[in-house]
């Protein structure tokens, strides 16, 4: 019996407003350069594996700083460029990202997650948030209408590391009090969300707003949060 529900918070509950594809289409405009709104999602979901990649290692992005944070986000640019079929030196891709930082936008809940919260707290689910975010998530889930739906939130600064790693995970069984199987784990990357997920036990269902992650078989994907509905009423369909 499913008791908990746990969240990543970007690309799961809440994004950028514009959407990051049109702030990238905007920025990559300026340079000469155009892609489609599914090439950008599909480029993110190699950008945003590599930057999982990065946070499950010794060395997470929250410890880089300097002239090597600015080369990751030039790799980051590049890797989002290239599967939009885009190709360009390193250079040029943090060019390109500058320009994506000086477009104004800000976070909003998705369309789907606060009904779906409510609905969720209606069967009177524990209902947690996991994040690798490096800010003040309190105040960030206040902004966001998330926090009267909340029971806990676990953050990668609180814990002193990141998804995937077993120890946010196991915080979040921990303030939920309920075993692994009774968890299900709800996010958008599959190395972070997923893997981090199972490497404990939780099941997980992988966000695929965009349609744009069809290689993954091995985990249920569904396009919006309305659908976790369905794995409620049927755990089985969870592979752990």
């Amino acid at each position: 019996m499913i008791k908990a529900v746990f969240f990543d918070l970007y690309g799961t509950l809440a994004g950028f407003d514009p959407p990051r594809e049109e702030v990238q289409t905007q920025a990559l405009e300026s340079f000469g350069f155009t892609a489609t709104k599914q090439g950008i999602a599909l480029g993110y979901v190699g950008a945003d594996d590599w930057m999982s990649q990065v946070n499950a290692s010794d060395t997470p992005l929250s410890r880089i700083q300097g002239q090597e944070r600015d080369h990751f986000f030039a790799e980051y640019q590049r890797l989002i460029m290239e599967g939009a079929g885009i190709d360009v030196d390193l250079d040029t891709a943090g060019q390109v990202w500058a320009k994506v930082q000086q477009i104004p936008y800000s976070f909003a809940a998705f369309d789907d997650t606060l009904p779906v919260l409510d609905m969720l707290k209606l069967r009177e689910l524990t209902l947690g948030l996991i994040s690798n975010i490096g800010r003040d998530i309190d105040e960030m889930c206040e902004s966001l209408g998330l926090a009267p739906y909340l029971d806990f939130t676990v953050t990668s600064t609180e814990v002193g590391i990141g998804k995937p790693h077993p120890p946010v995970f196991l915080k979040a069984l921990d303030r939920a009090g309920v075993a692994p199987d009774e968890a299900i784990h709800v996010g958008d990357s599959y190395r972070s969300d997923v893997e981090g997920a199972r490497s404990v036990g939780i099941r997980p269902l992988l966000l695929d707003r965009d349609g744009v992650m069809t290689d993954v078989t091995d985990c249920p994907r569904i396009g919006s949060l309305i659908e976790v509905l369905d794995y409620l009423d049927s755990p089985a369909d969870l592979p752990p």
